[in-house]
């Protein structure tokens, strides 16, 4: 798994990109395969590492859809209380440069669409708020890492 990381872009914020998880295939991919996006008002480059563990350790089993909960089981960085993230849109990119972005070859379009998953950090309680508020997201969706 790669992790592309932007220290202070945008202004202020640390910014990671995953390349990799893309690769792998999940039966609720049908319109692109995601790749995610952390954006954090940190300096603390192990946020980047965090984005890019979840992606290795879960590609291929989690389906990272909007409202699903990872739950990281530690705090992600030693300075925050933050032990899960939630999937969403990505905080720093525009709609047209998040979804549907064909990496296709000339002649091959459409085979190969990667979509941006936000990440943001959450604290255990709001994991949990998230989890009995959407009661219609499939347990599977509600992933464990272990980090052991």
């Amino acid at each position: 798994m790669t992790e592309i990381v932007y220290d202070d872009l945008p202004d202020g914020l640390l910014t990671t990109l995953t390349y990799g998880l893309s690769l792998a295939e999940h039966p609720e991919w049908q319109h692109g395969s995601p790749e995610l996006c952390l954006s954090v008002n940190s300096t603390n480059v192990i946020w980047a590492h965090a984005v890019g563990f979840l992606a290795e350790q879960l590609r291929g089993t989690c389906p990272f859809s909007y409202g699903s909960t990872i739950n990281f089981g530690e705090r992600i960085v030693p300075e925050s209380e933050m032990t899960a993230f939630c999937v969403f849109a990505p905080l720093v990119l525009d709609r047209a440069d998040y979804l549907g972005i064909d990496v296709g070859v000339p002649g091959h379009e459409g085979h190969d669409v990667i979509n941006i998953q936000g990440m943001y950090p959450i604290h255990e309680v709001e994991r949990q708020f998230i989890v009995g508020v959407h009661v219609n997201v499939p347990s599977h969706v509600r992933m464990n890492v272990p980090t052991s």
